[in-house]
């Protein structure tokens, strides 16, 4: 029996080396790591028969039953996937929940096909406790910097052109306003705490004494930042980035509707992609229908309805019509109403090349 002991987890999920996930989807889908595959020892409905038997009759009948569900044309398919796998990433490895029996069974079938595969000791319940601990440690252990400013201002730009950053809405899929959902769903919930401790894992390594992170609420879309990192980011320093409102309007027409639409059409086809891309922005401001007040939602929905007509013919300038309106008269006075009880915690503020050149002197004393 070839094992990968705990003492390689880290080693492991920072190599990214090829995971085989020998779990039910069901249960993979809960969760996993970014280079896990799902390629189970067994379907969910046979995890539960099997599943049901164990509390009924014991481990043995339990085993029994799973030998009679998983075996002749069914098992030599499953030893097939995996030898597949194997064939196109050698240095892979195997797990199940705990690195217990379904880890040692999926060896040794792979065992009768010629094949040698170490499993991982302690499975993903290990590697997951071992995530969850190196987030808490490393958060408490960096210095944080929060870069903020206002809807449109280029936080995302700003933070892809440093070295010291994580995109905590880029992990989320999502960019955190009711505007802000992706054309793809967003991870798991514990997906993305694993990705979110692996990247923390990889600033310690290379050696950051500090984190630079855009100001975000504890839910980004329906992912929920962990608390103690969320708690510290509460704490840390502002960096405020400053630019003009017609700069504004024109990375939110990019952002929000030229690369949006894009990306709908090339996943859905010409005509249908405009259409379910036409739903996605109306449905945003439809979300906001309560705070905005049926006046104004009913002005704005006309005036996005315009510039979605406008856009059939090419012309994208009337969507800066219901941006600016929006602007002015919900996200602006909302941060700013934000922003008075955390006028303590901001230490810069300027343009993005202003930020970049405070932060790194600053940063290059710590």
């Amino acid at each position: 029996m070839t094992t990968v002991s705990a003492a390689d987890y880290a080693d492991i999920l920072l190599s990214d080396r090829p995971l085989i996930d020998l779990r039910a989807p069901i249960e993979f889908n809960k969760g996993a790591f970014e280079q896990s595959v799902n390629l189970p020892l067994m379907t969910d409905s046979e995890r539960a028969a099997v599943g049901t038997c164990y509390k009924k009759s014991g481990q043995m009948a339990a085993i029994e039953l799973g030998h009679k569900l998983v075996q002749g044309k069914v098992k030599a398919q499953r030893q097939q996937a995996w030898a597949e796998f194997i064939a196109a990433h050698p240095n892979a490895y195997l797990y199940c929940f705990r690195g217990g029996l379904r880890s040692q069974i999926s060896q040794q079938w792979l065992k009768e096909i010629g094949i040698n595969l170490p499993f991982i000791e302690g499975g993903y319940k290990g590697m997951r406790g071992f995530l969850m601990q190196q987030t808490e440690q490393i958060a408490a252990a960096l210095s944080m910097w929060i870069v903020g400013g206002m809807t449109g201002c280029g936080k995302t730009d700003f933070l892809k052109l440093r070295q010291d950053q994580i995109d905590l809405e880029g992990l989320a899929n999502h960019r955190g306003s009711s505007f802000g959902r992706q054309i793809n769903e967003q991870p798991a919930q514990i997906s993305f705490e694993n990705t979110l401790a692996v990247q923390l894992m990889r600033h310690q390594r290379q050696g950051h004494q500090h984190l630079v992170l855009e100001d975000e609420s504890r839910l980004i879309g329906r992912i929920s930042i962990p608390l103690e990192m969320h708690n510290l980011m509460q704490q840390s320093p502002l960096v405020l980035l400053e630019v003009t409102q017609e700069d504004r309007i024109s990375r939110i027409v990019r952002d929000y509707v030229i690369d949006i639409e894009v990306a709908f059409v090339a996943r859905d086809g010409e005509e249908e992609g405009r259409r379910n891309f036409e739903t996605h922005l109306l449905s945003a401001l439809d979300r906001i229908h309560k705070r905005l007040g049926d006046l104004a939602h009913r002005e704005l929905r006309i005036s996005m309805e315009q510039a979605l007509q406008a856009q059939r013919q090419g012309r994208f300038d009337l969507h800066r019509d219901w941006i600016e309106r929006l602007l002015t008269d919900y996200y602006d006075p909302m941060y700013r109403h934000q922003l008075k009880s955390r006028q303590q915690r901001i230490a810069f503020k300027g343009t993005h090349q202003e930020a970049h050149e405070w932060l790194d002197a600053k940063l290059a004393h710590q």
